[in-house]
């Protein structure tokens, strides 16, 4: 049994990290023990493991927070989930680990037979992009979304959503190879950022949307990306920020905030789990798993590790030049 331990914080998050072999533990009254299928690298595991994330678990903690995993073993008085049923791995219990003792009441079961991959990322990257696309702005079949780090996980689940509820995307990255693949996945335009022709975003976002209004701007890079972004949107307009994979602060014009009228607002999910009621988070959860099973959701995978191979996975999945999700897997 292997779990990916750290025990201090680093600027460097794979050097904090490591695998650390350890005994099956005793399972008390109401316990189950959990075998590891699949348990994604976030953005959000990277920053707990450089100190620079909004909640901080006490050292020292077993890294990843979301997964799933199949039911090996009942303790006392456990009758369900039955044993090889595939379940998420509650949140805060460290989910890069090739085994977990969980209480079984807080288990909830998945759908046998699907893929453990794409099932593994449904509590994070999924819903973060299906709110950020309703809560903000009443978007219509037919309206335009714009966002940057389309290729991330959040943003990747973003195109396919908004294309199934009948919104238009407009995906910007950083480099021309994401182009192609954005497109294959039902984006409808991709630009690079930054200058290109001597054309700003803004003048080229026009140009491949015939000038549409943008009411809705999705940033998750923080920065002088934030301005640029809020450049494309129409007067009135909503962008909300999730991210600052710039390591930098928001940056944003006043004239955009007085003479357009933009409003910034920010996304955090944690939060929206503390406010939002079981039923509204039934639903979109539920929603989620049925895109999943039917194939209609799914997001790209860069590369998958056993937890032995740890350090390595971290690096990956921090050095930004990924193009889809770092995944820890059974080994």
């Amino acid at each position: 049994m292997l779990k990916a331990e750290y025990k201090t914080r680093s600027l460097v998050p794979q050097d904090v990290i490591e695998a650390v072999s350890f005994e099956q533990p005793e399972l008390k009254e109401g316990q189950v023990l959990l075998e590891m299928l699949a348990a994604p690298i976030n953005p959000s595991d990277v920053l707990t493991l450089t100190g620079q994330y909004g909640i901080l678990p006490p050292l020292p903690a077993i890294g990843g927070n979301e997964g799933v995993a199949k039911v090996v073993e009942h303790g006392l008085n456990v009758s369900s989930p039955d044993i090889g049923q595939t379940v998420l791995i509650p949140i805060s219990l460290g989910s890069w680990s090739s085994h977990i003792v969980a209480d079984a009441k807080a288990l909830i079961s998945l759908p046998n037979g699907v893929d453990p991959i794409q099932m593994s990322m449904i509590t994070i990257n999924p819903p973060t992009a299906s709110l950020m696309l309703s809560e903000f702005v009443d978007l219509q079949k037919g309206d335009w979304v714009i966002q940057n780090a389309a290729n991330s996980g959040v943003g990747s689940y973003l195109i396919k959503l908004a294309k199934l509820r009948g919104f238009r995307t407009v995906n910007v990255v950083r480099r021309e190879s994401l182009i192609e693949p954005l497109l294959t996945a039902g984006a409808d335009v991709v630009l690079v950022d930054g200058i290109i022709d001597g054309l700003n975003l803004a003048k080229r976002v026009k140009a491949a949307t015939n000038s549409a209004d943008i009411k809705l701007g999705i940033d998750a890079v923080g920065g002088n990306a934030t301005d640029r972004l809020g450049e494309t949107l129409c007067d009135g307009a909503t962008l909300v920020n999730y991210g600052a994979m710039s390591g930098e602060p928001c940056s944003i014009a006043p004239t955009l905030i007085i003479f357009k009228d933009i409003t910034v607002r920010g996304f955090w999910l944690a939060k929206w789990f503390k406010t939002s009621t079981p039923e509204q988070q039934k639903e979109v959860f539920g929603t989620i798993i049925g895109l999943i099973v039917t194939g209609k959701l799914s997001a790209p995978i860069h590369a998958t590790y056993p937890i032995k191979d740890i350090k390595q996975a971290v690096a990956e999945a921090a050095s930004g030049k990924r193009n889809g999700k770092v995944v820890m897997v059974k080994e």
